[in-house]
């Protein structure tokens, strides 16, 4: 739980309890609500409905102690001493800690977000103009509401107790509707609390303790709210849920979030109806015996979606060899590519920009449209690969390129204009047999290959940027699909699925440790957190045009000693 919530959970829910302590019997203090995910529909029974989102955050041992399998030593030592910080920033801010005053009674925590108070009025940003003349205002701030379960009522009671003799806190009783709302003020800032049977619930506003007050006496709920029953109840079916966030009208929250940032600009019709397109979200994080694993789910209306996720057969996978350090692999870019240029219709900007591209490539000869994308309809992959010679040697790695085409002769012909177009910029056209593959090679004077392209088979043209790329593609000596850490980091991700981004954290590591330790070496805690990583892998896929599900795994290295 962040320092700055702990800080103000305590004097909050802590007076609160001082309250509701003195007229409760030591039975009711016995039973109290579950810290895990389950608490969440729990929770949000006690939100109001004009929530635009709400986060819950389990508080189960059990759940966050999956972490503990994982790391370095120096990673775990990391973890430890941030804990002990946190632990001492609590401690000695408010005489409590939250591993003994705290977690024994907290079952769980929800924090939604509600509308804007319209009624409040805007503050200006300072005293002072700005370089315009004009006086800048501060938009208004976004409500918060946090829903805190208590799953041990009568440890809860006796932290209320403890709680009596705190320095510093002032609190009045404050009545709504026959319940009791407590105001407590530390610091010269206030926060309303008020307990509603299993749960308190507490925020920066009055109002939106009142709205939680109407909500538990019967006005529509969070849960109630049109798409955020199914969100709320189905999740995104992780093992070990740490957290959920549940956005249930996606276009309204990304417009409050806008209207409430003093920096962003007003959306566009045309981006409107784009984010129409995606009706609610659900999104998680867990821990599993492979690492963190994220997962979020958007519910789609079919009737705006342009385009959607096509499965892949997963083959470029096979084709790269196993020393990749990143990839990013799909499927049919001449729909995405299509389906762009549809979009920019109602885009002036961005249209212009299409027919400028269009018109500098016509004249040399080349259609944007037709030659350079209408034939990359299979699937295809984007790598980074080691470079250990030649132009890219410094830098460390190349690119390579795989598309994969039912449309072989329009590549062919594509490449022989380019190739015919590098002839005149100086550049050598040669021929190279690698590995019984015929490849061209674009080479610079004096400086080695720059480019690389060729046909791995009968549909799968490889392009390829750097000296020794080529060889490792045409004939690589181990395969990625057969690299452990491609295992350990892809293994487990949803099958079948739109395609992979995959990053080998050694490999990247390795990179960076190579830049910086010229100029400033990488940090040791950075340093320590990255060496405990495999990689990341992240993947997508769209069983229709009604949902759309992407899937993030932070592999994570098992606990040595």
């Amino acid at each position: 739980m962040p320092e700055n919530k702990s800080k103000l959970l305590i004097p909050a829910v802590g007076t609160v309890l001082i309250v509701a302590g003195g007229i409760v019997a030591y039975m009711y203090f016995k039973g109290g609500t579950a810290g895990d995910i389950s608490g969440a529909v729990p929770s949000a029974k006690v939100v109001p409905n004009e929530a635009l989102m709400a986060t819950y955050i389990s508080t189960d041992p059990k759940v966050w102690a999956k972490l503990e399998q994982f790391g370095t030593p120096e990673a775990q030592k990391l973890v430890a001493k941030g804990l002990e910080n946190f632990n001492q920033d609590v401690l000695n801010d408010s005489n409590f800690s939250y591993e003994k005053d705290l977690k024994p009674w907290i079952g769980g925590v929800m924090i939604a977000v509600l509308p804007t108070t319209p009624t409040k009025p805007a503050q200006f940003n300072g005293t002072s103009p700005t370089p315009n003349g004009l006086i800048t205002k501060k938009l208004p701030e976004t409500n918060t509401l946090m829903v805190v379960g208590i799953k041990d009522k009568l440890a809860a009671l006796n932290f209320a107790n403890k709680l009596k003799g705190q320095k510093g806190v002032t609190t009045k009783e404050i009545d709504y509707k026959g319940q009791k709302i407590a105001e407590t003020t530390s610091k010269g800032k206030p926060t309303y609390s008020a307990v509603l049977n299993n749960h308190v619930v507490f925020a920066p506003e009055k109002q939106a303790v009142e709205q939680a007050i109407d909500t538990f006496k019967g006005e529509p709920s969070f849960l109630t709210k049109e798409g955020a029953n199914t969100i709320l109840s189905k999740g995104v079916n992780l093992e070990n849920t740490v957290a959920q966030v549940y956005i249930p009208d996606y276009a309204s929250t990304v417009q409050q979030a806008i209207a409430t940032s003093p920096q962003a600009a007003p959306l566009p019709p045309q981006t409107l109806t784009q984010l129409k397109s995606v009706k609610s979200m659900v999104f998680g994080v867990g821990i599993d015996d492979a690492g963190v694993r994220m997962k979020a789910i958007a519910n789609l209306d079919p009737a705006l979606v342009k385009f959607q996720y096509q499965n892949t057969p997963s083959q470029v996978v096979s084709q790269l060899p196993a020393d990749t350090i990143a990839l990013i692999s799909g499927q049919g870019i001449n729909k995405w590519w299509s389906a762009l240029v549809e979009q920019s219709k109602d885009y002036p900007e961005f249209k212009q920009v299409l027919e400028q591209a269009r018109a500098q490539l016509k004249v040399v000869n080349i259609d944007l449209d037709k030659e350079i994308f209408g034939w990359m309809d299979g699937e295809f992959g984007f790598a980074a690969i080691p470079a250990n010679q030649g132009m890219l040697a410094q830098v460390g790695f190349g690119g390579a390129f795989l598309f994969h085409t039912s449309d072989r002769k329009t590549a062919e012909a594509i490449f022989t204009k380019l190739d015919t177009l590098a002839k005149t910029q100086q550049i050598n056209i040669a021929p190279r047999n690698i590995g019984g593959k015929d490849m061209i090679e674009w080479q610079v004077p004096r400086q080695g290959a720059l480019l690389a392209h060729g046909w791995l088979n009968q549909n799968t043209l490889a392009v390829t940027v750097g000296d020794s790329v080529v060889d490792a593609i045409a004939s690589p000596k181990q395969s990625l699909d057969s690299s452990e850490n491609f295992k350990a980091v892809t293994g487990s991700l949803q099958k079948p699925n739109g395609g992979y981004f995959y990053l080998d954290m050694n490999k990247i590591l390795s990179l960076i440790n190579r830049f910086t330790q010229q100029s400033q070496p990488l940090p040791p805690e950075a340093n320590a957190v990255l060496s405990s990583i495999h990689g990341v892998g992240i993947t997508a896929n769209s069983p229709d045009n009604s949902i759309a599900q992407m899937e993030i795994l932070l592999a994570l290295k098992q606990k040595t000693k």
